[in-house]
This record gives structure tokens, C-alpha cells and sequence, in this order.
């Protein structure tokens, strides 16, 4: 009986691990809006080229849309630009959202859009994690290009409870140029 149950407890584990990451409850994406910087993040390879000063600028377009800006510094001092779209998935106040940095024209592609969830984020709307349902991605930003250590320790610390890997996490420069 002792190895059938030690058995399931190591088949049950990892589903554990990989069950998707709860967002928050509700997100008031007026608030949402605005500039973010990175804090920290699971290094991907669509950022590779970013060295320092990573910021994100969400803001509704005329037509109603999210549109996204993600800059970044490069090695050469440059910025380097990533503009795309976001929209809600759900009702109004959903915390998850799709990106589409894809031409306009591909939208209708449904690997197009990636999942963009807000899994933590402070009342203040000043610091904010997130990630999508496989947890290969995440990122802290905030309101601004510093924070506190310990403010940065605590959601770490949160979000390890909640199955993320701390070990990954590399924190994001900003110079101030």
C-alpha cells in the first residue's frame, strides 16, 4: 500500500508544478495603464538583444485597443522597439490578456497571440508580476525603474510558493543615461 501511495504522490507531483499560475481576481486596466519597467524577469529569447532600461507602455488607442510599446537599451546604446497589441480576454476587469506583436494583417493566427496573465500586483498598481498557463515566462515590473529589495524579495518569495523557480530569475538593469 506504501509504494502504490508513494507511487501516485510521485506521479501527482509534477501536475502540481505545471498546473497554470492563478491570476488576481480583477484588474483595473485603467489603472493598468501607463509605463512599466522591468524589474526582473526568466530571461527568453525574444529579449536576448536588451541589456538595460526594458520598459513596457500599454495605452488605449482610438479605436479602443490596447497598444503595447516594449523598449529596450542594447549593447550598442541604442533603443530597439517592439510594438503590438493587447486585449482582454473575458469580460472587462479579466486579468488575462492576449499580445499580438505579429503584423496586423496575421492577427487572425492563433499562435499569434501570446497569453499574458497578471498573476500578482499590489493595490497601489506599482509593482506587478506576470506570466501564461505554462509558466515559462514571467516578469516583474513597476511604476519605476528601482524598487526596494525587500518589496522585490517578497513577491519572489510569493510567487516560489506558487510554483515559479527563484533560481531563474535574473534582475534587469537600468543606467541612468
Amino acid at each position: 500500500m506504501k509504494k502504490c501511495l508513494s507511487l501516485a504522490l510521485l506521479l501527482f507531483l509534477p501536475l502540481v508544478h505545471a498546473a497554470p499560475p492563478e491570476p488576481i481576481e480583477r484588474l483595473d486596466l485603467q489603472r493598468y495603464l501607463g509605463t512599466w519597467h522591468e524589474i526582473a524577469k526568466y530571461p527568453n529569447r525574444f529579449q536576448e538583444q536588451c541589456v538595460s532600461d526594458t520598459t513596457a507602455t500599454y495605452a488605449r488607442s482610438d479605436e479602443g485597443r490596447i497598444e503595447v510599446v516594449n523598449r529596450c537599451r542594447t549593447a550598442s546604446g541604442e533603443y530597439d522597439e517592439a510594438h503590438g497589441v493587447a486585449r482582454l480576454v473575458g469580460e472587462s476587469g479579466s486579468p488575462k490578456l492576449k499580445v499580438r506583436f505579429a503584423p496586423a494583417w496575421l492577427s487572425w493566427l492563433p499562435m499569434v497571440w501570446g497569453d499574458y496573465w497578471v498573476i500578482d500586483l499590489d493595490e497601489a498598481y506599482t509593482l506587478v508580476a506576470i506570466s501564461e498557463p505554462s509558466k515559462e515566462y514571467l516578469w516583474i515590473l513597476a511604476r519605476e525603474p528601482h524598487v526596494a529589495g525587500e518589496r522585490v524579495e517578497a513577491l519572489v518569495a510569493r510567487l516560489a510558493q506558487r510554483g515559479f523557480d527563484p533560481a531563474r530569475i535574473v534582475r534587469s538593469p537600468h543606467d541612468a543615461r
